[in-house]
C-alpha cells in the first residue's frame, strides 16, 4: 500500500467548496459552493468544464444518479435541482421544503431522492414522475443529512438535535435512535454492504454502529474540531474525514486505526468523497480549492471485495458484517506512528476553459411558482418567482 498523493487541482469556484461527488463512470466530479454555482468537472486533460448556474443560494449537496446521466444538487434557497450534466445544463426544480435544504442522494436503483432540510423534515421524492411522496418528521432541530441504504429499504438522517435516526421506507415509521452526541450531527452514511451506520459531530467524533444490534462497535475521535462530513471506501475498510481543523483524515476500519493525515487545506474541509471505484477521493473547504487524490490502496483486496458487497446488496439473505472486524467496542484516540503527507506544490493541473450553462425545463412545487429570467444573468438562466 503506498501513501496517496495529490493528483489534480481544480480552480474555477470564487467561494467556500461545501460539496463533491463523482460521477459513477469515473469521468466527472461535481462541486457545489457558496458562489452559488454547481460545477462539472471533465477529468480527462484540458477538458472544458461546466459552471451551472440557477441556484439563488449557497449550495448544500451534490450527487450523481447511480446511471450518471443526472447529478442533483441542494441549496440553501430552498429547493432541489435536478441537472443533465452537459453542456446542455438543463435543470428540474423541486421545492417542498420551508427552509434550507441540506443535503440530498439518489436511491440505489436512481428512482427516489431523499432531501434533509432545516424545516425538520426529511422528504422523499419519485424522480421519473418528479412528484413529491412522502415525509418523514421526527427530528426536532435542523436535518443536516440524509442518505438511503443501499438496499433503499431504510434512509439515515441526522442533525442539530443531536439523534441519527433510522427509518423504514416501507412504513415510513422510525425505527431507531441514536443519541450518543455531545453536539450537532453533522453527517450520515451506510458503508457500502448495509450493515453499519457511521455518524460525525460537531463533538470531533466518529462513530460506527452495527444496525443489526444497535452497537456502537467503532469510536474515532482523531480531529481536533468538529468533523464535517467523510466517506467509506467501496470496499468498506477504510474512511476518509474532513474536519474544521483543515486536515483530512483515512481511517483503517479493518485495523481500527488512523492511518493518514493529510495537509493540503488552508481552513476548514468541509467535503470530501471517494470515486465509485476506490482509486481516487475529493476534498474541497473554506480555501475555495477543490483538490483530488490518488487514494494508491492495494485494488486488489477491495475489487474483491466490492464484487461480493454488489451480489448481496438484496431482500434476502441478510448481509453479513464482513467489512469490520471490531476487537470490541472502543474509542480511539490519535497515536504515534500514522503518516503525515503534506502534499508538494501542484504542477500537473491548468485551469481548464470554463462554460457557464443553466436552464429550466421543469419545476415542482406545492404552490404556484412561474419562471423569470434573472436580470443581469446568463440569458438562459431562469429563477422561481412567487406569483
Amino acid at each position: 500500500m503506498e501513501d496517496p498523493t495529490l493528483e489534480r487541482h481544480f480552480k474555477g469556484h470564487k467561494d467556500v467548496i461545501s460539496c463533491a461527488d463523482f460521477n459513477p463512470n469515473n469521468k466527472q466530479l461535481a462541486t457545489g459552493s457558496c458562489d452559488k454555482s454547481l460545477m462539472i468537472w471533465n477529468l480527462a486533460p484540458k477538458a472544458r468544464a461546466f459552471r451551472f448556474v440557477g441556484h439563488t443560494d449557497v449550495i448544500t449537496g451534490v450527487n450523481f444518479a447511480p446511471s450518471g446521466s443526472m447529478v442533483a444538487s441542494s441549496s440553501r434557497d430552498q429547493t432541489v435541482r435536478l441537472w443533465t450534466p452537459s453542456i446542455k445544463g438543463e435543470s428540474t426544480v423541486f421545492k417542498a421544503h420551508t427552509a434550507s435544504v441540506r443535503s440530498v442522494h439518489f436511491s440505489r436503483d436512481g428512482q427516489r431522492l431523499v432531501t434533509a432540510s432545516d424545516d425538520k423534515s426529511v422528504k422523499v421524492w419519485g424522480v421519473e414522475r418528479k412528484k413529491f411522496l412522502y415525509s418523514l418528521n421526527r427530528h426536532t432541530n435542523w436535518v443536516r443529512c440524509a442518505r438511503f441504504s443501499p438496499d433503499g429499504r431504510l434512509i439515515a438522517s441526522c442533525g442539530d438535535d443531536r439523534t441519527v435516526r433510522l427509518w423504514d421506507t416501507s412504513s415510513h415509521q422510525c425505527i431507531n435512535i441514536f443519541t450518543d452526541y455531545g453536539g450537532s450531527a453533522t453527517f450520515v452514511d451506510f458503508n457500502s454492504s448495509g450493515t453499519c451506520i457511521a455518524s460525525s459531530g460537531a463533538d470531533n467524533t466518529i462513530k460506527i454502529w452495527d444496525i443489526r444490534t444497535n452497537k456502537l462497535i467503532q469510536h474515532y475521535k482523531v480531529h481536533n474540531a468538529g468533523v464535517n462530513c467523510f466517506s467509506f471506501h467501496p470496499s468498506g475498510n477504510y474512511l476518509i474525514s474532513g474536519s474544521s481543523d483543515s486536515t483530512i483524515k483515512i481511517l483503517d476500519l479493518l485495523e481500527g486505526r488512523l492511518i493518514y493525515t493529510l495537509h493540503g487545506h488552508k481552513g476548514p474541509v468541509l467535503t470530501v468523497m471517494f470515486s465509485r471505484d476506490g482509486d481516487l477521493f475529493a476534498s474541497g473547504g473554506a480555501d475555495s480549492q477543490v483538490l483530488m487524490w490518488k487514494t494508491n490502496f492495494d485494488s486488489l483486496n477491495y475489487r474483491e471485495l466490492l464484487s461480493r458487497h454488489s451480489k448481496r446488496v438484496t431482500p434476502d439473505p441478510p448481509p453479513h458484517l464482513m467489512d469490520i472486524y471490531p476487537r470490541s467496542h472502543h474509542r480511539h484516540h490519535p497515536q504515534n506512528g500514522t503518516v503525515e503527507i503534506n502534499p508538494v506544490a501542484d504542477t500537473q493541473s491548468t485551469d481548464p476553459q470554463v462554460v457557464e450553462v443553466g436552464r429550466v425545463v421543469f419545476s415542482t412545487t406545492w404552490m404556484p411558482f412561474q419562471l423569470q429570467p434573472i436580470s443581469g444573468k446568463h440569458p438562459h438562466t431562469h429563477t422561481l418567482r412567487t406569483i
